[in-house]
């Protein structure tokens, strides 16, 4: 089955055991402490861009979009994706980015940054960006410090810290 074709969907309040679940699985309780996970605490994912990708009614795949700021430009932080590993090495992963970067552009959305591998996400279109442009309020690898811009020009005049929505 190596080219299932998932079904994906929004999130809904139904899928969040599976969710932390395969959280649990994937990333561990260190996920808590790092930088990325913070940023997430205490706000609401956006409920039209946090996807999942089930096949045959299965949880195979989630990826969360939470608004951000970068100085004082409205973003999102990409993040956790993740794909269950009986479903590993089928495209899931990349079909839930690309859905999700598809639907925040439709949506006018203009930027999304994530803490991640530069190769597996920069045939997304996204690219690294240093510390003298964007700052993360915690440890990062800079290296894996990445920015999509959804519109042309997006990220030319955006700068500065990184912190929750709302916050």
């Amino acid at each position: 089955m190596p080219h299932s074709n998932p079904e994906i969907r929004p999130q809904t309040a139904a899928d969040m055991p599976a969710i932390e679940a395969l959280h649990d699985h994937a990333f561990g309780p260190g996920r808590f402490v790092r930088t990325a996970s913070r940023l997430r605490e205490g706000v609401a994912a956006d409920p039209d861009l946090s996807l999942v990708a089930l096949v045959g009614g299965r949880l195979a795949g989630s990826v969360t979009m939470t608004p951000i700021t970068i100085g004082t430009d409205a973003a999102f932080l990409l993040g956790p994706l993740a794909v269950d590993p009986d479903f590993e090495n089928r495209g899931i992963g990349g079909r839930l980015v690309r859905a999700t970067l598809e639907r925040a552009r439709a949506a006018g959305h203009r930027l999304v940054l994530l803490v991640g591998d530069p190769p597996y996400y920069g045939r997304f279109g996204f690219h690294h960006v240093g510390p003298d442009k964007v700052r993360l309020p915690g440890p990062v690898d800079p290296r894996r410090v990445l920015v999509a811009g959804l519109v042309e020009g997006a990220f030319e005049a955006v700068s500065g810290d990184v912190s929750r929505a709302g916050f």
